[in-house]
């Protein structure tokens, strides 16, 4: 005779008992947040601060710099640039993508350089970049549209290839001309995967303006970080790399914001 298992069912956790859903998330980010801290100053005790400074260090590190300026210009420079390269970049993969998308003949045309240029970081371009642009900030935001318009392109051509015939065809029953086909089909249904080009674009946008700032520029987060080596203060090198990830987490969720506000109640 087989004996009857009986399954209870899971029973809620304590956290979503005491908390409601809409705090309960953020409460567990800042718990998962304040646990990696701790890590890292027991991680702060057992090595030299130039290996691994504590968190309090990093701190009081980020409060000079902020008194004096440092740190803001830097965020300036930093965000300024990313946000000229990115929206560049956006402006113009947008249209590209579409184009390419909808007519074979500019995808034929334009596929072999997108094929190429797509997998050669913008890290490689650096140096061509100063010499052809010179040192001063189209060659940061250049790099960063170079980084942006690819993942933009090929989203959006992802998008317009996604769009189901059927609909076109009982659009053009319907006498619908080819603007209207675009203007009522294919760009609504293409904006979803636009907004995930943008967003992915965006991440890498700070990798790239971190390169660009390493190599040629004075102020900037990534020059920061650069020059944190030539004095051996791995306290600035923390606060420019926590700097860049709060940055990147205000402009995700700025984007989030901004395209939720515009377009979800009628494309996403």
């Amino acid at each position: 005779m087989t004996d009857a298992v009986q399954v209870s069912a899971p029973r809620a956790s304590t956290l979503s008992a005491l908390f409601p859903k809409t705090l309960l998330k953020p409460l567990v980010g800042v718990i998962s947040v304040a646990i990696g801290i701790v890590v890292w100053h027991i991680g702060s005790l057992f090595t030299s601060p130039l290996f691994l400074p504590s968190p309090i260090t990093v701190w009081r590190t980020a409060l000079e710099m902020l008194a004096d300026g440092t740190l803001v210009q830097s965020v300036a420079a930093s965000a300024a640039r990313i946000a000229a390269g990115w929206f560049v970049g956006v402006a113009v993969g947008i249209p590209l993508g579409i184009f390419m998308g909808r007519f074979a003949i500019v995808r034929l045309l334009m596929d072999p350089y997108i094929e190429f240029f797509r997998f050669i970081p913008p890290i490689a371009f650096v140096t061509l970049a100063v010499i052809w642009l010179g040192p001063g900030e189209v060659t940061k935001v250049a790099l960063i549209f170079y980084t942006t318009v690819f993942i933009v392109t090929l989203n959006t051509i992802a998008g317009v290839g996604a769009v189901k015939p059927m609909r076109l065809q009982a659009a053009r029953s319907m006498g619908a001309s080819k603007i209207e086909e675009m203007t009522t089909i294919i760009l609504p249904s293409t904006v979803p995967y636009m907004v995930t080009g943008a967003r992915l674009a965006m991440g890498n946008s700070f990798l790239t303006v971190v390169s660009a700032e390493i190599v040629s520029a004075q102020t900037g987060l990534g020059a920061t970080i650069w020059t944190a080596r030539n004095f051996g203060r791995t306290d600035w090198v923390f606060v420019g790399i926590i700097a860049l990830g709060i940055l990147g987490f205000i402009f995700d969720r700025l984007f989030r914001f901004g395209s939720n506000a515009l377009l979800k109640p009628r494309y996403l």
